[in-house]
């Protein structure tokens, strides 16, 4: 009961105090601005989502706002949560072939992308062990940003 608690305070959180680009749309003028040298955290989830992708995504939102804030806010790093069940968001999905709720790393530099596919780790760990999931993130990131 606790942990259903948590999750839901976890996730109304998650959605009030988002800093993420919901469906990617807002970020997308502010990255051609920033220059081509960036990080995109990208969670894909469709309309119906479990526990675990729900788990993600507010485990997701949580690091990046706790371990990346001033890189989010200089624009070397953004959050979009995709949803692959709207129309507008089909191409994306097709280009990492995303066909379920997937959390990919994607590193953008000197015009060169290079993506990292982390769903089965976040899968294993994003809800029963949060912290090791967390780290993973982190660590994912902070070598994208290299």
């Amino acid at each position: 009961m606790r942990k259903l608690l948590f999750l839901n305070v976890t996730f109304f959180f998650f959605l009030c105090f988002n800093v993420s680009a919901r469906d990617g749309a807002d970020a997308q003028p502010l990255m051609k601005e920033m220059g081509n040298n960036y990080v995109e955290v990208l969670y894909f989830h469709g309309k119906r989502r479990c526990a675990t992708c729900m788990a993600i995504e507010s485990n997701t939102g949580l690091t990046m706002r706790k371990f990346f804030a001033k890189q989010i806010k200089n624009g070397k790093v953004f959050l979009k949560i995709i949803d692959i069940s709207k129309k507008e968001n089909e191409k994306i999905a097709e280009k990492y072939e995303v066909t379920w709720s997937s959390l990919i790393i994607v590193r953008h530099k000197n015009g060169k992308e290079t993506y990292k596919n982390m769903t089965e780790f976040a899968f294993a760990n994003a809800r029963k062990s949060p912290d090791v999931f967390r780290a993973g993130v982190v660590k994912s990131v902070n070598v994208m940003l290299r």
